[in-house]
């Protein structure tokens, strides 16, 4: 690859549309500039011919980012233009590229024919302009969009007036047109912005740069985007939303508050401003509460690996390890509902009754998971129909849609449903037969990608598109058919037609056999004569001429007919497509349903009973993600535990459980999942263990491991005091915490009083149902004071001077920590083990208020101690072999292999 040196005299876009840039440019770059002046904040691609091409500082950071060749076309203004180029067909590859590392990109197309440019003077600029801004939150390409997942615009809103300012959310997904509303706050926004997962989140100028608000934005990085304030104007926005769907009022969507509607009029107005001239087809806004949904902090989704690890991957995940979806719609709804489960006992309970029906019909789940898998992305491909960026695959995708949901229909139409499955088998009765009939009469089977490629109509379902297709494809054989009749109409047999580029086709005959063409008046008025030959002469006919005609348009109007076949289908299947989407999302609804009813019977899980209560009681819980990897790795089965929080008396409050013990013991995979079966319950899935009862959470908190804040100054411990803030001011008495190890990152008695202090908080004021697991021992008298504290503690095992792990969870509390032994298992050297050892002896017996200083004249003994302990052993195997050796008495060979033998003991 070759890459030309630009400096940074390299033309700023400020500097490029500057009076003096503009007038001393050719008229391409003029215009170039003239729409790069209109898209500051985008890379430009520029059409020109079968290459976008980017010029000046857009080809410098193009070239950096895809690894594409700099090269330069031309000066201005005495420098050398940077350019780049990338081909239109494969635009959408470099687009992905650009996307994910985080630039947009506006497509600046031809508007006009050439030749019409061409009437205004040979050195005329065809029309160019920008038909659609690429932004992350805004893409709908196959190739840009991970089908398992959603790709949300994301719009906040601030709207200042009484005690605080009102904050609203409004998420869309082009792509498939789900478009919602949710009123917020301050201290939970981060936390909503996080459960959704925008590609992109929109704001306004003054609310991007709030001092309050940038520990917000910081955390989301170039997801947050700031806007124009007009975009977010409430005075304004109802007219915005209304003018979109066309509508004179919003009462039929709902009651809205002024935030909301600031928050949805902004989105709408960045989708306009994104797609031009076009207009997705989005759904109605809906609106949700808060209180529909569980409420999980951020650091608790980042703790418990909800849709990614730590360290960013989808595998070992709690969603990888659930999801048995087979269609991308329902893989998207799986995440969904794992990213926002329900505190609505009564929706739970429907969802778990649409999983426990299929575990009881095992042949009518494998029926419908069939069918399922041979559903396509019917929302993504009618979005890009409404966009004008759809394909004959996109109106396949379709057609293969709606007959599967047929399939899917009938499998279900023969049993008795419950609520969920009813309503989604009546959302698929309702899907259009006559499109999906329609659509197989005149869309072929093997469709091409693109539109301008013509051949997805079917043979036999347009007879004048059949004609024009044998005479662009059979044209010699429809020649020679019509010579051939006129042959025998006039008898001459040598009669020949034949083809020029002046004449185009003629019918050739020798002079002395023109006379049947020649002798009649209706012979000549038949057959008109156009050339004389010296030993030939050519004719024509009306029909000639129009075979001609029509062969040399064949090509031109096959593709037309075809176009406007698929006009016309594009028009229907819009048409209904309120009516599919509300089938697509049935379809998802059951495949998901299946899914979790697999996954239940392939590990064993139980339907949890879910109440309005404060109980939580679960027997044999297990880890699923834990669970999954011990079994990849056959190292042994999962040990259940059982976990018990619920309220000792009626109407009471739920318990906290003080949990010891040693490291590696358990404590924070037991932590963990109880957390997990909690989400799962509330998504309405089954959860591993033998027996579930939950009284909805409302708020799930979970601090569990332990982590710097490096680019906002953050130690380790202050970010665990910030979590745990987060927590005492905002858990319920229907909460769930999870809280390990707090105060572990300051000094002992300084971390032992804020755990103290801790926990009789959660016991007192916030009265949640918690797990606190500690290594403070001293903190387990508290259960003698907090009735509501119970003391639990990971079980070991002493044998032969080793301690074993047994990962149960039992009553009581643990002496000691064996950090020691876990030191040992480690890897630490013996010395620095024995010493250690040696410490803490001294330091459980010696005096309690300042125990480390009767240790310190100790401290220069410690290479003695380390001396002490090798004498201990004796001599090591090598020392003893080197011993035996007398080199005076061995020969080279000898000697060598002497040194192989060594090098093998030291495991060389």
């Amino acid at each position: 690859m070759i890459l030309l040196s630009f400096t940074s005299d390299v033309l700023n876009t400020a500097e490029l549309v500057s009076p003096e840039s503009r007038a001393s440019a050719t008229p391409m770059m003029e215009q170039y500039i003239e729409i790069k002046a209109n898209n500051p904040d985008s890379l430009l691609f520029y059409r020109m011919g079968d290459f976008y091409e980017l010029f000046f500082e857009d080809a410098v950071e193009a070239s950096r980012a895809l690894g594409i060749t700099l090269t330069k076309r031309g000066q201005h203004l005495g420098q050398d233009i940077p350019m780049c180029g990338v081909p239109i067909h494969a635009a959408d590859d470099y687009l992905q590229k650009l996307i994910s590392l985080g630039f947009r990109v506006a497509v600046c197309e031809q508007v006009e024919d050439p030749a019409e440019a061409k009437k205004r003077g040979s050195k005329s600029v065809v029309k160019r302009d920008v038909v659609r801004l690429v932004t992350p939150g805004t893409l709908t390409e196959d190739k840009l969009l991970s089908p398992s997942e959603s790709n949300y615009l994301m719009a906040l809103a601030r709207i200042k007036g009484g005690s605080e300012p009102q904050l609203a959310l409004a998420w869309i997904d082009i792509s498939t047109g789900v478009f919602r509303l949710a009123e917020t706050t301050q201290l939970r926004l981060l936390a909503d912005i996080l459960r959704i997962e925008p590609r992109e989140l929109i704001v306004a100028d003054s609310v991007f740069h709030d001092e309050e608000l940038k520990p917000t934005f910081d955390v989301l990085g170039r997801v947050a985007v700031p806007q124009p304030a007009i975009l977010f104007d409430s005075a304004s926005a109802e007219g915005r939303i209304t003018r979109y769907f066309g509508v004179g009022t919003l009462d039929g969507f709902g009651a809205f508050s002024r935030a909301e509607l600031a928050a949805a009029a902004a989105a709408v107005a960045y989708v306009e401003k994104t797609q031009i001239a076009e207009r997705p087809p989005l759904n109605p806004p809906e609106r949700e509460s808060g209180a529909s949904t569980l409420f999980i902090d951020p650091a608790t989704r980042a703790n418990l690996e909800l849709t990614r690890t730590l360290a960013g991957d989808r595998d070992g995940s709690l969603l990888k390890a659930i999801d048995r979806t087979v269609t991308g719609g329902g893989a998207r709804l799986l995440a969904e509902r794992l990213m926002s489960p329900l505190t609505d006992p009564d929706e739970i309970n429907r969802r778990l009754d649409s999983v426990a029906f299929l575990i009881d019909e095992p042949s009518l789940c494998g029926d419908l998971r069939t069918s399922l898998k041979h559903v396509p992305d019917m929302p993504r491909a009618l979005s890009r129909l409404a966009l004008d960026r759809g394909g004959p695959r996109d109106l396949g995708a379709i057609r293969q849609g709606l007959a599967a949901a047929r399939q899917v229909a009938d499998f279900l139409g023969r049993a008795l449903l419950p609520e969920e499955l009813s309503a989604a088998l009546k959302d698929l009765s309702a899907l259009p037969r006559f499109v999906e009939d329609e659509m197989d009469r005149v869309l072929g089977d093997d469709l091409p990608l693109l539109k301008r490629d013509g051949g997805f109509v079917r043979d036999g379902a347009h007879g004048e598109l059949d004609e024009v297709r044998a005479l662009r494809d059979q044209s010699r054989r429809v020649i020679a058919g019509l010579q051939l009749h006129y042959a025998e109409e006039t008898g001459i047999k040598s009669l020949k037609i034949k083809h020029n580029n002046v004449l185009g086709y003629f019918i050739e005959v020798t002079a002395g056999n023109a006379g049947p063409m020649t002798d009649t008046p209706e012979a000549k008025a038949r057959f008109i004569h156009r050339q004389t030959m010296a030993n030939a002469m050519r004719f024509t006919t009306t029909e000639l001429a129009d075979l001609e005609s029509r062969i040399a348009n064949a090509a031109d109007r096959a593709l037309t007919i075809e176009l406007e076949a698929f006009d016309r289908l594009t028009s229907m299947v819009l048409a209904h497509a309120e009516v599919i989407k509300a089938g697509a999302r049935a379809l998802s609804v059951i495949d998901v349903a299946a899914a979790l009813g697999l996954l239940a019977e392939e590990w064993n899980y139980c339907r949890p009973e879910v109440d309005a209560s404060r109980q939580f009681c679960i027997e044999g819980g297990r880890h699923p993600v834990v669970e999954q990897a011990l079994r990849r790795q056959s190292s042994g089965s999962f040990i259940a535990n059982d976990c018990n929080l619920s309220p000792q008396k009626a109407g009471g409050f739920g318990a906290l459980w003080l949990l010891t013990g040693p490291n590696m013991g358990g404590k924070s995979t037991f932590l963990r999942q109880n957390a997990v079966i909690a989400i799962l319950a509330q998504m309405g899935s089954f959860v591993p263990a033998t027996k579930a009862q939950i009284g909805v959470v409302d708020r799930l908190f979970s601090r569990v491991g332990a982590s710097d804040d490096l680019a906002r100054g953050r130690s380790t411990f202050m970010v665990e005091m910030v979590e745990t803030a987060a927590i005492l001011n905002q858990a319920t008495d229907r909460s769930l915490v999870i809280l390990d190890e707090i105060g572990r990152g300051t000094a002992t008695f300084d971390g032992l009083s804020i755990a103290w202090a801790a926990v009789e908080h959660l016991h007192e004021a916030n009265r949640c149902r918690g797990l606190f697991a500690t290594h403070f021992h001293e903190l387990t008298v508290l259960s003698e004071k907090l009735n509501r504290l119970s003391n639990a503690t990971m079980k070991v095992k002493e044998w032969d001077g080793h301690v074993i792990f047994l990962h149960e969870v039992g009553p009581g509390a643990a002496d000691r920590s064996y950090g020691i032994q876990v030191a040992k298992l480690a890897g630490l050297p013996d010395a620095v083990v024995a010493r250690a050892r040696d410490v803490l002896n001294k330091l459980e017996d010696a005096d309690r208020k300042n125990p480390a200083s009767q240790l310190i004249d100790d401290l220069p003994l410690f290479q003695v101690a380390v001396r002490k302990e090798q004498e201990k052993r004796g001599p090591s195997k090598v020392e003893e072999a080197l011993k035996a050796i007398n080199p005076d008495e061995m020969t080279p060979r000898e000697a060598l292999d002497a040194l192989y033998a060594l090098r093998k003991q030291l495991g060389a």
